[in-house]
């Protein structure tokens, strides 16, 4: 469960940025929207994430596909001359002289423990990593280890099984990374970056890319079909099957519909509408985020929706008894509305003149409790939207 995200210094948010889904201890309203933990602390299951083209919104959704790629894939070994994980994942503010490292951060929860990780980096080298965990019975904080370009300092929880190992970390390699390799007894690494993993940053253009659906549809007609089914006739698609041909060079999809005289007529999947296809790839995400207690971060999740079905789509986390969360960046202010979000749900991303994203959340501002977020919203209130000017476009006007 993703409790916070921090950036610093990357892509177009050069200070310290945090996405906090903690909800607001005096917020009473929408207790559905919420998750309980152990500890008695309260999650925000959803997070809508409002802002101008070019603010930056898309940034903190790559920032964090970033995070989990170096993660992913700092242990890989790479030849002399070959482009590190961190080289190329290194995407510092551009718009100044800029010789700052960059930074994240993931607070999370796991099976009774927070958990706290993070790194500073820069094209070269790891600068620091830090892992901390919290017993959420006891609320008791525990060094995991704390790195520098110095070294490493092991906490009490694995000194005896990882201190051999800590010399042999590479300069460029997260220790993460490293010992989650390793066969090593302690589950702490495992817990932590499957944690990380568990987030599921989906593409911004994941609509358009049928190997999504060429790698995943398949099994999701075999194990889980009529749950497809049940969610296509839910959304008014009018399909009534779907079925896959597999002739080992290609995989040809069709849906099903039915005819006035009652026969069901076959169409390639790909002629259906890009909503009705999009929906079937959020139905595949948004499964395992929910039946895996994951987080699911989309960018530009109104594209291609009705409103209607946006909500539908949101509600299916709220409706949930999973731990499962959706974070999505949109255009559509259709939903920001006190009847369906609590203010620490909505947040905004403004860009400056000078090309500073910064992130603030609508329970930063005073607000009436009788305003309309959506028109204070669109009224300039919050930030967020586009500064525009008057403009002709008739040459010699």
């Amino acid at each position: 469960m993703l409790v916070q995200f921090m950036l610093k210094n990357v892509l177009s948010f050069k200070d310290e940025t945090i996405l906090d889904m903690t909800a607001i201890n005096a917020y009473k309203e929408h207790p559905m929207n919420l998750i309980e933990c152990d500890n008695k602390e309260k999650i925000l299951k959803v997070a809508a994430i409002y802002g101008a083209n070019a603010s930056g919104k898309s940034n903190l959704h790559l920032g964090m596909r970033y995070f989990q790629e170096i993660i992913a894939k700092s242990f890989n070994n790479v030849k002399d001359g070959e482009e590190t994980v961190i080289a190329r994942y290194f995407c510092p503010f551009s718009f100044d002289e800029n010789e700052e490292n960059s930074e994240f951060e993931m607070i999370q929860i796991r099976n009774g423990f927070e958990y706290k990780y993070g790194f500073e980096y820069n094209a070269e080298c790891i600068v620091t990593e830090w892992l901390y965990r919290k017993s959420l019975k006891t609320n008791r904080t525990m060094t995991i280890f704390e790195r520098t370009t110095e070294s490493t300092n092991l906490g009490a929880a694995v000194r005896k099984e990882c201190d051999v190992y800590k010399e042999q970390i590479p300069e460029e390699t997260l220790a993460l990374s490293f010992f989650n390799k390793l066969k090593l007894k302690t589950d702490i690494f495992q817990e932590t970056y499957e944690g990380v993993m568990d987030t599921l940053v989906v593409q911004t253009d994941f609509c358009e890319d049928v190997n999504i659906l060429d790698n995943f549809l398949p099994d999701t007609i075999d194990d889980e079909k009529e749950k497809l089914l049940q969610f296509l006739s839910a959304i008014d698609t009018g399909i009534k099957d779907i079925k896959y041909e597999d002739n080992d060079k290609e995989i040809y999809f069709l849906t099903f519909h039915k005819g006035k005289n009652g026969k069901e007529y076959p169409l390639n999947l790909f002629n259906e509408s890009e909503g009705t296809i999009k929906s079937i790839m959020l139905f595949i995400y948004a499964r395992a985020a929910i039946g895996g207690d994951g987080a699911m971060f989309v960018d530009e999740l109104n594209v291609k929706l009705h409103p209607l079905l946006l909500k539908f789509i949101i509600d299916l986390f709220y409706n949930s008894d999973s731990k499962a969360q959706l974070i999505y960046t949109t255009h559509d202010t259709t939903l920001m509305d006190k009847k369906f979000f609590r203010r620490d749900q909505i947040w905004f991303v403004q860009k400056d003149e000078y090309g500073y994203s910064e992130l603030s959340a609508l329970s930063d501002f005073k607000v009436r409790s009788d305003a309309s977020f959506e028109k204070d919203y669109l009224a300039g209130v919050y930030g967020g939207i586009p500064l525009l000017k008057e403009f002709k476009i008739e040459e010699g006007v």
